[in-house]
Parts: C-alpha cells; structure tokens; sequence
C-alpha cells in the first residue's frame, strides 16, 4: 500500500477533522494547503511554533507561554505538531465549546501531565502568562493580580486548595465555570485597539 504523498490529505484524517471539529472540509483543505507551506517537512517544531506564537505577541515575552501551548497540543508526546493535531489545537482554542477549551486549559496547567493541577504549577503558568502582558498593561491591573505570583495565589484561592494539596480537571474546570474571574485569570488576550 505505502504512504499517500505528504502534499495530500488523507481521506481519514479529513474525515476525522471534520467529525472533530467544527471546520468545513474547504476550511480544512485551505489550512492543510497553508501549513504544508509553512512546514514542508508535516510537522511543526518547539522552535517554529514558539516563532509562530511571537507573531500574535510581539511586544511580548512568548517563548515560555508557547513552549506550554506546543505540550498541551503534542498529545502523542512525540515533540513536534503535526497537521492533525495543529487544528484539533485551533478548534478547541477558538471555536470550541466552553468545556472543551477548559480540558485545553487544564492540559495546559498540568505541566507534568499527571492528571492533576498544583500550585506550583498555576505559579509557573501564571509565569508564562505574564510575560504576554506588555508592561503597561500590567501597570494598570489590580493590586491583587499585578504580579504572577499574586494571580496564581488569586486563581487558586478559586479552587478552595490548600497550597500543598492539586486539582483534578472535573474540579478545574468546575470552579472555573462557577467563578467568572477566574476564567479571566486563566489566559490573556491582548487589549482590542
């Protein structure tokens, strides 16, 4: 049988995506087409995505904050995206459901990808998520969320955790759902000019 050339899309995963996500079959045909240009070798690297991600962020920190995104979206772990994967990862961070962009969430706070969420963990991404913020928009946030540490402290405390015990998803995505704020406090968007 042997391998259907890399510049076309196999009919199952075109199937699958479509099964998958809310994307038309011209939709998907047209990001295919798009990403074998950008990546002609059908993968994407640590290093192309985070140059892909500083492009949305350039007055930014974005290095940290991609390197995360890229593990939550490697879901075989094999250190490189593949086209699959790079629009299941857009689906579900731009038209998915709510729930599911919450698992996305979760994924993304589970840096050790055990299942569960500590606050260490919380620390390191609300590192992450810092360095997206320019410098004057961080000026102008509250008090108790102007530096990562007070909005991963802020985050938790939505989560009724001691610091030394982790969340599971249900939970997480639970009291993100019941507390408006912390759904805020879980990602960044820059300010719309």
């Amino acid at each position: 049988m042997g391998n259907s050339t890399s510049s076309a899309l196999s009919k199952e995963i075109l199937k699958d995506l479509k099964l998958n996500t809310h994307f038309t079959e011209d939709e998907i045909s047209q990001w295919y087409e798009n990403f074998q240009k950008q990546c002609p070798t059908g993968r994407i690297t640590p290093e192309e995505f985070e140059q892909i991600y500083a492009r949305f962020f350039p007055d930014s920190d974005a290095k940290s904050y991609a390197r995360h995104v890229f593990r939550s979206f490697d879901t075989n772990d094999d250190g490189t995206l593949d086209f699959k994967e790079y629009i299941i990862a857009l689906h579900m961070t731009s038209t998915g459901e709510p729930a599911r962009k919450l698992e996305w969430a979760f994924s993304l706070f589970d840096v050790d990808k055990n299942g569960y969420i500590n606050k260490t963990e919380v620390t390191e991404i609300c590192q992450a998520i810092f360095k997206l913020i320019p410098k004057e928009e961080q000026a102008k946030l509250p008090e108790d969320e102007n530096t990562p540490e007070k909005r991963a402290n802020k985050l938790w405390a939505y989560f009724e955790k001691k610091d030394n015990e982790r969340l599971a998803e249900g939970e997480f995505i639970k009291g993100v759902i019941e507390n408006e704020n912390a759904m805020r406090l879980i990602h960044y968007e820059p300010a719309k000019e």
